[in-house]
């Protein structure tokens, strides 16, 4: 959870709520996001308001509800009565765990506004699954998991976000010749919107499971998942510097090889060598097994780098520094074994901005590999002639997603997970949109998709082009919830329109 995302929520829990069987409860009087033509005002935890970890998705909500309870009767009671109170009142309900996405994905406009938090993890070791609550986080599972051997199969970078919302959102990870999250769930509890408790699988209601991996909440409310485990490692990393324009043939022949389980890669950003290089990391596992050590945060390396990343805004030199620093420094720093927990054992706030004039965008785009290079081609024609600061773009494999309807990865491909630093002003997020635009126009022109968790910057044609079974998916949700009762930004901005 970024630090912006929780002073939003701890003000808003110490604005006035009461604790009573589990749920914490706010009722919050609408307000209006302010902007005064310049500078977007920072939230500042005010009653009626949330935000998400952008700070530029303040949005007005009629209640937040924080769940602590176990995901049975106590619980679904408790989001039945939700549900038909908002339903009586013409509201919209939606829910959220750490809130990382950036355009209010997970924030219902003048709603009720659910937050789960709870730690429930039950693992199954002699099938290498896990039953664990819709809230849970990810630290609470590698927490459970790690003295067991185990470990998460495929998950985000970092171990802030809620298990059921990385399904939500169908995000992908760091280990290799795997698919999204979503392939890992063998099933899922859910409370549809006219409150009927139903399972859903691959075979059981098979339609709800694919609405809504990746359906961003729309489709009805997670109480539970059985999700898959991988046996936890220890692994030693290979470094390989190399053009850019070599890169995805590199890296798809390096997966072949079986003994390759987690990799990842780097361009260059500085702008005089703007994507011109390269840098592949790989992990295999070392022969010695035995006594492998709990799951630690960050290193000695992921300090120092944290550092030189902030370091790099506006600074062309310290880009370059950078640069020197993962492809020269790091291996030395780096270079011996680490578990596969440890690695993805890490919280955001590593590289968090700590800076209230600032604010971290991502962007993700999908590319086959055999486009990679008009992508890379298409980056250094759009980007540079930006007014932004571009910090990183890391690049991952992410099998293909038979499953999800609004899928970003139908094939095989190449993700570049993109941050840039963003001016906390009106006209920086005029260019920012420009820029988004420019670049989605390109990726969908070779094939690929855009993530739909970022900034709403897209127009409804281009997200229908980047997505054609969207205008589908807008018909079943409507067949599933015809009183639009499960609503965010995303349904309100692009879904409902198509």
């Amino acid at each position: 959870m970024s630090r912006r995302t929780t002073f939003t929520r701890r003000a808003a829990l110490l604005g006035g709520g009461a604790v009573v069987g589990g749920l914490a409860t706010h009722a919050l009087s609408p307000a209006n996001p302010t902007l005064d033509g310049t500078r977007f005002i920072k939230p500042t935890g005010a009653a009626g308001m949330l935000n998400d970890a952008s700070g530029l998705s303040e949005t007005p909500v009629f209640r937040h509800i924080i769940m602590k309870d176990d995901p049975g009767d106590t619980m679904i009671a408790a989001i039945r009565a939700e549900l038909a109170e908002a339903r009586a009142n013409g509201r919209a309900v939606n829910v959220g765990a750490a809130r990382h996405s950036m355009g209010g994905q997970a924030i219902p406009r003048d709603g009720h506004a659910i937050t789960f938090d709870n730690a429930l993890v039950e693992t199954d070791t002699a099938n290498r699954q896990m039953q664990v609550h819709a809230g849970a986080r990810w630290s609470d599972v590698i927490a459970t998991t790690d003295p067991l051997g185990l470990g998460p199969r495929v998950m985000q970078s970092n171990n802030d976000f809620g298990v059921a919302a990385t399904f939500c959102v169908n995000a992908h990870g760091w280990p290799v010749r795997q698919g999204p999250m979503g392939s890992t769930v063998r099933a899922f509890d859910m409370i549809l919107p006219d409150g009927e408790l139903v399972t859903c699988s691959r075979t059981q209601n098979a339609e709800l499971f694919g609405l809504t991996m990746g359906g961003y909440g729309l489709t009805g409310i997670i109480t539970r998942l059985d999700v898959d485990l991988a046996q936890n490692q220890r692994l030693e990393p290979t470094y390989e510097e190399m053009p850019a324009r070599a890169f995805a043939d590199r890296f798809i022949a390096t997966l072949a090889d079986d003994s390759v389980t987690m990799a990842y890669g780097r361009l260059s950003v500085d702008r005089a060598e703007f994507m011109a290089k390269a840098l592949m990391v790989t992990y295999r596992p070392t022969g010695d097994q035995s006594d492998l050590p709990a799951a630690s945060g960050s290193g000695a390396a992921a300090q120092i780098a944290s550092r030189i990343y902030r370091a790099q805004l506006g600074n062309e030199r310290m880009k370059r520094l950078r640069w020197w620093f993962e492809s020269g420094l790091a291996p030395k720093l780096a270079s011996g074994p680490v578990t596969r927990n440890s690695l993805i054992n890490e919280p955001v706030v590593t590289l968090d901005d700590r800076n209230p004039d600032r604010t971290d965008i991502l962007h993700e785009y999908f590319v086959a590999p055999d486009r990679f290079a008009d992508f890379v081609a298409l980056c250094r024609a759009v980007i540079p002639a930006s007014f932004q600061e571009f910090l990183n773009v890391t690049l991952r494999f992410v099998d293909s997603d038979p499953d999800s309807w609004l899928a970003y990865a139908p094939v095989p491909r190449i993700a570049a997970v993109m941050s840039f630093s963003q001016e906390m002003t009106a006209r920086a997020e005029s260019d920012m949109q420009r820029m988004t635009r420019e670049l989605i126009d390109g990726v969908v022109a070779i094939g690929g998709t855009y993530y739909l968790p970022y900034r709403p910057h897209a127009t409804v044609d281009q997200m229908a082009r980047a997505y054609p079974r969207a205008a589908a998916f807008a018909a079943a949700k409507r067949r599933i919830d015809p009183d639009l009762l499960l609503r965010n930004a995303l349904w309100d901005t692009y879904l409902r329109t198509l």
